[in-house]
């Protein structure tokens, strides 16, 4: 909620406190249970042994990983707002870098699921070597490190501007990303920065699904692999879209702001905050956790709290299969 608080919040004191109330409870609401889920299936994939010793799990932990830090900031950030507490320019600073640090790691972390999926279609024989989870570490440091140094740019060309000449640190709106934008440079460099990495993650994902499209024509390709691979980087890009939906947040509010009613623009901004900024952020456990036989019951299990079960997961070159024996 970063991208949009301070704007709401300045709006929604307007409203009754009926109004409020509901109002809350339809952004906290729905931002609670997607924690539960997204808690539940990083709990889910840190529990067996096959899940962290395969390569496209430990880069779903990541993802998950990255959402879970993200979605935690959002909400704290609104609720801080909806609190009417305003934040010094230093600790607004930590907040906005931390949620820009976890929008990166996101999409890199897609291309590289998604490279992965093309690998085990069109290399098969080779996946194995080609994927290790030695070098699944290391790209996943290298995500991390690459993030780290676009926030190091955004920090030293934030320094720039001169905070002695302001009376105070404190600041006076409520902090959000574009509170931290305080010179045209940071602002060109963000707009920069997103483009050019929406643009390539796109570019590489669209590239692996041709390659998946090419491969599946190939009478040594297994259709049935081929397909699933094509339906989850088509997911991918799904996933892609929500996750740059939410950097055009802002403007898209700002926009209709000039042209709709105060009172109207809060409650566009409510839905607009559960669909493009927190329903993403889960959109992962939902689908790999579904999708996914080897998650699913797993998951389904830690969810529901059931009966207690013996599950047991035993992993055959290439495939995972699971077990379940219900005990009284």
């Amino acid at each position: 909620m970063s991208n949009g608080s301070q704007s709401q919040i300045n709006v929604i004191v307007e409203l009754g406190f009926l109004e409020k109330m509901i109002l809350y409870t339809v952004s906290t609401l729905p931002c609670c249970v997607f924690l539960f889920i997204n808690g539940t299936m990083l709990f889910t994939l840190r529990r067996k042994t096959v899940f962290r010793e395969t390569s496209r799990y430990i880069l779903l932990y990541n993802l998950l990983f990255a959402d879970t830090v993200l979605l935690v900031q959002a909400q704290l950030m609104y609720i801080m707002a909806a609190c009417r507490i305003t934040l010094t320019y230093p600790v607004c600073g930590v907040f906005t870098m931390l949620a820009n640090l976890t929008t990166v790691i996101s999409p890199l972390t897609l291309v590289l699921m998604s490279l992965e999926r093309y690998v085990a279609v069109c290399y098969p024989l080779r996946h194995a070597t080609i994927i290790t989870i030695r070098k699944t570490e290391v790209a996943i440091v290298v995500i991390w490190a690459a993030s780290s140094l676009s926030i190091l740019t955004r920090v030293l060309l934030l320094l720039n501007f001169p905070f002695e000449d302001l009376q105070s640190l404190q600041m006076k709106r409520f902090c959000g990303k574009e509170s931290m934008l305080l010179n045209p440079v940071s602002d060109l460099y963000d707009k920069f920065n997103t483009c050019c990495l929406f643009v390539s993650a796109g570019v590489a994902i669209i590239c692996s699904y041709i390659g998946v499209m090419v491969a599946a024509r190939s009478a040594s390709t297994d259709k049935a692999s081929a397909r699933k691979a094509r339906n989850t980087l088509l997911l991918h890009l799904v996933q892609l879209g929500l996750s740059l939906s939410s950097t055009v947040h802002n403007p898209v509010l700002i926009a209709i702001y000039k042209v709709l009613d105060r009172i109207i623009i809060v409650r566009i901004q409510i839905v607009l905050y559960v669909c493009i900024i927190i329903f993403p952020r889960c959109l992962s456990s939902l689908i790999y956790g579904l999708r996914d036989r080897t998650i699913r019951p797993i998951l389904l299990y830690n969810l529901c709290c059931q009966r207690r079960r013996s599950i047991s997961v035993s992993v055959t070159p290439g495939k995972a299969k699971i077990s379940t024996c219900i005990t009284s």
